[in-house]
């Protein structure tokens, strides 16, 4: 069977609070490790969002 296009990640919050959000990538075109800048709600503000595994 052949492999999956999108894979689900984790974006972790930078200001270590904790918080995080789920979403999908397409692994084949994004090789490279997703950073976003989300808002934070622990944390009140606008802040980078790093890829991370989901365990």
């Amino acid at each position: 069977m052949a492999k999956a296009t999108t894979i689900k990640i984790k974006l972790l919050s930078t200001a270590d609070t904790g918080f995080f959000y789920v979403t999908k990538k397409n692994s084949r075109t994004m090789t490279e490790k997703m950073v976003v800048r989300k808002y934070d709600p622990v944390a009140k503000k606008h802040v980078e969002f790093k890829e991370a595994k989901i365990k």
